[in-house]
């Protein structure tokens, strides 16, 4: 059975530009029709793959705080009619520090949420101006001591590094600001200039002036040092966490396990098939009400692409890929399949390995694509 599922709410009041998740402005858009549909379409869904129980739930957008107290109780109520979970589900919902307000704070608490992911990116507010966010640093500071008031105790907070302009200083301060402000759980991603985004087009004209490669990796080691000497994990490659507040759900994308991927663009990866979602509002709209869900692509997973994934998702982790589990999943065991590319690696620096996993170097995870490329296309 499934146990885990994201659910996308594309709507923003403003784009940020390095975006490339699928989103449209909030203004004229058919809310009240998509959230019918995505109500259509958990219900659909649970009938045609049964499961008795979520571990977690994950909204993400977009922004799912754009929603209006209203829109975001008719969400909620849907997500609790169709979804079977309870208090123990790790129930994570991405919010704008501008847009969270006490009423939906206490809106989400009553349904069940209790987790949440902010989007900081950075603290300094010159640097916030010039990648599209709208929010202050002090309405980052209200909304976290609001949300640990009304009983949310899991919260995450995104940093970005390697932004057009940002000094060593930038981000050394925004990491400071970030640990003083007692979340247990930081994730931090460098910079990547995805195409149909405001960032593309300018670097495309020659607008946009991106910092060194190695300015990047001092950034990324100064990170880790810093987050893991105030007591974070790095348990996986962009992720750190308190013990106990790794998330969960993040966990079944590098565990390779199977989810639901409900609304527009969504991606899902259910009964050995990975699914992706039409992703423009009225496609979606008219694909569910017509069919109960909205399709657009289907991929049955081969035995071979689930090993590679199992090897280039499982070393995001801290931990690496356990041998053991590998062999259970798949009847073969890990040395069988990728001795070589495993030992080119290790005579390289880049990964270690024990009895019971194989793992990533320090210097393997500052040169992680070029890692987990190794294991693409090989069987």
């Amino acid at each position: 059975m499934i146990h885990a599922a994201y659910l996308h709410i594309p709507f923003c009041h403003h784009i940020c530009h390095y975006c490339d998740f699928n989103k449209v402005f909030f203004e004229n858009q058919p809310v009240e029709q998509y959230l019918a549909a995505v109500n259509k379409e958990m219900q659909k869904t649970m009938e045609n793959f049964p499961t008795d129980y979520f571990k977690t739930i994950f909204v993400g957008g977009g922004t799912p705080t754009a929603l209006t107290e209203e829109q975001l109780e008719v969400f909620l109520q849907g997500v609790k009619k169709y979804l079977p979970f309870d208090e123990e589900t790790e129930y994570t919902f991405e919010a704008n520090p501008n847009e969270l307000t006490v009423e939906k704070l206490q809106l989400m608490k009553k349904y069940g949420v209790n987790r949440l992911s902010i989007g900081v990116q950075t603290f300094n507010e010159e640097l916030l101006k010039k990648i599209g966010r709208v929010h202050t640093n002090s309405q980052v500071e209200q909304v976290i001591a609001q949300a640990k008031e009304h009983g949310f105790h899991n919260i995450s907070i995104d940093l970005m590094y390697n932004l057009p302009g940002q000094t060593m200083e930038d981000f050394k301060q925004s990491i400071e600001k970030a640990v003083s402000l007692n979340v247990p759980h930081i994730s931090s991603y460098s910079l990547i200039v995805e195409p149909k985004t405001v960032f593309y087009n300018l670097h495309r004209k020659g607008k946009l002036h991106l910092l060194p490669q190695e300015k990047e990796a001092e950034m990324y080691e100064y990170l880790m040092d810093t987050l893991a000497s105030e007591g974070y994990e790095q348990y996986e490659i962009s992720n750190f966490a308190k013990k106990g507040f790794e998330s969960k759900h993040n966990l079944t994308y590098w565990e390779n396990n199977e989810y639901f991927g409900i609304g527009a663009g969504a991606h899902g990866y259910m009964n050995e098939v990975r699914r992706a979602n039409a992703g423009p509002l009225k496609k979606y709209i008219h694909a569910v009400e017509e069919k109960g869900h909205a399709y657009i692509e289907e991929h049955k997973v081969t035995e071979a692409e689930k090993m590679e994934e199992e090897m280039f998702l499982g070393l995001r982790k801290g931990e690496g890929v356990n041998k053991a589990i590998f062999e259970t999943k798949f009847s073969r065991s890990m040395e069988s399949i990728f001795h070589e590319q495993i030992e080119d690696l290790k005579k390289r620096g880049l990964l270690e390995e024990d009895e019971q996993r194989v793992f990533l170097t320090r210097q393997g995870k500052l040169l992680g694509n070029e890692v987990f490329s190794q294991f693409i296309g090989v069987i």
